[in-house]
C-alpha cells in the first residue's frame, strides 16, 4: 500500500469511528427520556411534562437526518442514520403523549406534530424539487445548523437556574455528558469530512456542553464542602 493510500484508508477509519462515536452517544440521548415515560404510562396522565421538547426535537431530527442523505449531501451517511433512528423515538415520545394527555393537550400536540411534519414536507419538497446540488446542500446545511445550535443553546435555561439556586439537582450529569460525547465526536467528524454544516453546530455543542460539565463539577464541589462543614453548637 503506497504512503498516500495508507493515509487515506486511516483518515477514512478515523472519520467512520468518530460519527459511530457520535452515534452511540446520540443514542443515549435518544433513552434518556425513558424513565419519564415509564412514569407517564404508570400514572396514565403526562401530568406537568410537556410534549415541545419531543416535537422540537422530532423536527431537528429530520433537517439534520435528510441533510445527511446522499441525494442532500455526500459521504455523510452516518448522520443520516443517527438522526432517523432519533426522529423515530421523538415521533414514538409524541404518540405516547397524544395517548396519554388530556383531551385539551391531545389536540395541541395533535396539531403540533402535524404542523412539524407539514414544515419538514415542504422543506424536503422545496430542496428536491427547486434546487440541485451545491444549492440543494446549501440550503438544508443552513437549516440544519440553526436548529442544532437552538438545540444546544436550549439548556442554558438550566444553568441560570443552577446558579440561581446554587444546586445542580436539576441538570442531569449524565445527560450533559453524553451530550458532551456526541458533540464533540460530531465535531470530529465534520472537521474530518471538511463539512461546515456538521462541525460547526457540533463545535458550538461541544463548547456549551464543556461549559455545562465545568458549572455540574464547580457547583457539586461547592454543595459537597457545604454539606462537610462542621455542626456549629450553641
Amino acid at each position: 500500500m503506497s504512503t498516500s493510500g495508507s493515509s487515506l484508508y486511516y483518515y477514512e477509519v478515523c472519520s467512520f469511528a468518530a460519527g459511530i462515536a457520535g452515534n452511540i452517544f446520540a443514542f443515549v440521548l435518544f433513552l434518556s427520556p425513558i424513565p419519564t415515560f415509564k412514569r407517564i404510562i404508570k400514572n396514565k396522565s403526562t401530568e406537568q411534562f410537556s410534549a415541545l421538547p419531543y416535537i422540537y426535537s422530532l423536527l431537528n431530527c429530520l433537517i439534520c437526518g435528510w441533510y445527511g442523505f446522499p441525494w442532500v449531501t455526500q459521504g455523510a451517511i452516518l448522520v443520516a442514520t443517527v438522526n432517523s433512528f432519533g426522529a423515530l423515538f421523538q415521533l414514538f415520545y409524541c404518540i405516547l403523549f397524544i395517548i396519554y394527555s388530556e383531551k385539551g393537550k391531545k389536540v395541541n400536540v395533535s396539531v403540533l406534530l402535524v404542523g412539524v411534519l407539514c414544515a419538514f414536507a415542504l422543506i424536503a419538497s422545496v430542496s428536491l424539487e427547486l434546487l440541485e446540488g451545491k444549492a440543494r446542500q446549501n440550503f438544508v446545511g443552513y437549516l440544519s445548523i440553526a436548529s442544532l445550535v437552538s438545540m444546544f443553546a436550549s439548556p442554558l435555561s438550566i444553568i441560570r437556574l443552577v446558579i440561581r439556586t446554587k444546586s445542580v439537582e436539576f441538570m442531569p450529569f449524565h445527560l450533559s455528558l453524553a451530550t458532551f460525547f456526541m458533540s464533540i465526536s460530531f465535531f470530529a467528524y465534520g472537521i474530518l469530512l471538511h463539512d461546515i454544516f456538521i462541525y460547526i453546530p457540533n463545535g458550538i455543542g461541544t463548547a456549551l456542553g464543556t461549559m455545562q460539565l465545568l458549572f455540574y463539577s464547580y457547583f457539586s464541589k461547592k454543595a459537597i464542602e457545604q454539606y462537610k462543614l462542621p455542626l456549629i453548637v450553641s
